[in-house]
């Protein structure tokens, strides 16, 4: 048995076929004809985006427009100006096609990986996929297919690429094991909107399986069974029967109010990241938008977003939800965020750095572009307006004066839009839970980031195997902010909700409903699970167990209390 990250849940049962990269190794020289080299990888680079923008529409098909966008965002980055003028700028120096695009890419992949954000660490295997892709086409060979595949086959692979994934036979697919990736890769997020079970990040998985292999992939417990002998394939056929009906029944939910089991009305919203996520969020019964992270707005542009850009991808999203609540933050970049059109400074220490509302605050003419859009947005619908990285009570105050400043000017234009637009706070550092009280009474409401919480309040990086350990909310350092925060916006009569990873977590679910926490955002297909969740659980049962959570001195206490008390 090999245990990995469980990326995509369910139970697969399937033949294993190993898939195996193509060698693109390649010899570097000097070119002669500089001219000519930049042809070759121009001809290389039109072919890779004809077939990307095929995959994006076979995908836009069989998977959703959400997921396609992945791949077309693969081309946008490919032709991305930073990118192709230095690899044009290295040719013209003698070097050969492939040498340039290898060593380009590597620079930009190398910059992906060292930021904090997950979602700009995505980019990191974009860039590797991207370059797998045209170099491919550069040497002429072929990259892996998985497109005709025998029923039930276990896919074994180094990296399931997004371009792998674009044109996968689905239909044909039990389960995924790779020896990279997380949970919140792009391979991951297809997988889930493919309902294929995975389990990432197994090491030397491809080595220990063989082509023909029976396998069983485990991605609710993220293990990987290989050669299972007859009692525990029937085992497992059994959990999976479960699984299947467990997802069925969670169907009984879907259009209904989320309600605790005593009647408490809570909101369960979800996470997008773009206009084109709204129609999963729908899908799976989102009653809101609890983030709308809009650096992707700004992220996949070669420029500054105009103002009627980001005013129409806001009031499309603010349409789409009729009325109901979306919370948008704002430009959450800088220092460990590099957008190449902002020509950020590195930093010595990124994550307390030159970033989100420090570096909006002080580019405020730029920010106010966005807040005039947001705020145009609102005349749509309930759009909310949501400051990250807040620690002080001067930069929410601040921001405030400057929403005054884009009302007056719209004002002046005679441009309609909601004057009682809400004002909040993404709370995800320890000063800003310290001072939840005094934040509360600037702020419309609360939402509370719990990926970065988390990994300030315990000083751990997430992405650092070796103190991995470390980044748990079970700690009763991060529980106890998290108590604070919502205790201090229901004692001062604000909504407060959470948009990280754990408003998901069933586990945790009981001690928010003890705390008062209002709404519940969370990737899209956790959406009817949280619902069912919420309605097992009276705030007396939640208070209890909060209370005995809290008592615990250990992260591993805390987590075996509420596992024993699951339902």
């Amino acid at each position: 048995m090999y245990e990995g990250v469980n990326a995509s849940e369910g139970i697969g049962i399937g033949t294993v076929m190993v898939a195996v990269d193509p060698d693109l190794s390649f010899e570097a020289h000097q070119v002669d004809d500089p001219a000519a080299e930049k042809e070759r990888y121009q001809a290389a680079l039109s072919v890779f985006c004809e077939k990307t923008q095929a995959q994006a529409d076979h995908m836009k098909e069989t998977v959703g427009e959400a997921e396609a966008e992945i791949m077309s965002g693969h081309i946008l980055l490919a032709q991305d100006p930073g990118m192709t003028d230095q690899i044009n700028g290295m040719i013209d120096g003698g070097s050969c096609a492939e040498q340039a695009l290898v060593e380009t890419s590597t620079m930009f992949e190398n910059m992906f990986l060292s930021m904090d954000d997950e979602m700009f660490r995505l980019r990191a295997a974009d860039i590797a996929d991207i370059r797998t892709g045209i170099l491919a086409e550069l040497l002429g060979k072929e990259v892996i297919d998985l497109s005709v595949l025998p029923a039930d086959t276990v896919i074994a692979v180094h990296d399931l690429t997004p371009s792998m994934t674009a044109t996968i036979d689905h239909e044909h697919v039990a389960g995924i094991v790779t020896e990279t990736g997380g949970r919140t890769s792009h391979s991951a997020i297809i997988a889930r909107a493919l309902e294929i079970p995975a389990v990432l990040s197994v090491p030397g998985i491809c080595s220990a399986l063989a082509n023909g292999m029976t396998c069983i992939v485990d991605g609710t417990k993220g293990v990987v069974v290989p050669d299972p002998d007859e009692e525990t394939l029937n085992g497992y056929r059994e959990r999976a029967a479960a699984l299947v009906a467990e997802k069925e029944a969670l169907e009984a939910f879907r259009g209904k109010e989320s309600v605790t089991a005593d009647g408490i009305k809570k909101i369960v919203a979800a996470n997008i990241g773009s206009p084109d996520d709204v129609e999963a969020a729908l899908a799976h019964d989102a009653e809101a938008i609890g983030l709308f992270r809009s650096e992707f707005l700004f992220m996949d542009a070669k420029e500054l977003p105009s103002e009627e850009d980001q005013f129409k991808a806001y009031r499309t999203v603010a349409e789409a939800l009729k009325g109901a609540p979306v919370i948008i933050r704002t430009l959450d970049v800088g220092g460990d965020k590099a957008i190449p059109y902002l020509n950020m400074q590195e930093e010595e220490n990124p994550f307390m750095g030159y970033r989100a509302v420090r570096y909006c605050l002080d580019n405020a003419d730029q920010y106010k572009v966005q807040l005039r859009a947001l705020l145009r947005a609102s005349a749509f619908g309930d759009v909310k307006i949501m400051v990250p990285l807040v620690t002080c009570v001067e930069e929410i105050r601040q921001v405030k004066v400057l929403v005054e400043e884009c009302k007056a000017e719209l004002d002046a234009q005679g441009v309609a839009f909601n004057r009682d637009i809400e004002v909040g706070i993404m709370m995800e550092t320890p000063a800003a839970a310290n001072i939840a009280d005094l934040l509360a009474k600037e702020s419309a409401f609360f939402s509370i980031g719990t990926n970065d919480l988390t990994g300030y309040t315990m000083a751990a990086d997430r992405g650092n195997d070796r103190v991995g350990y470390l980044y748990s909310w079970y700690y009763p350092a991060v529980l106890r902010s998290i108590k604070n925060i919502i205790e201090s916006g229901v004692a001062a009569g604000i909504m407060v909700g959470m948009c990280g990873e754990a408003a998901a977590d069933p586990l945790l679910d009981p001690l928010l409903i003890s705390w008062g926490m209002e709404e519940f955002s969370m990737s899209a297909p956790s959406i009817l699970r949280a619902r069912k969740t919420i309605s097992q659980w009276t705030k007396a049962e939640a208070d209890e167990l909060a209370e005995r959570a809290l008592a615990c001195a250990t992260a591993e206490e805390v987590k075996a209390v509420l596992e024993a008390a699951a339902r």
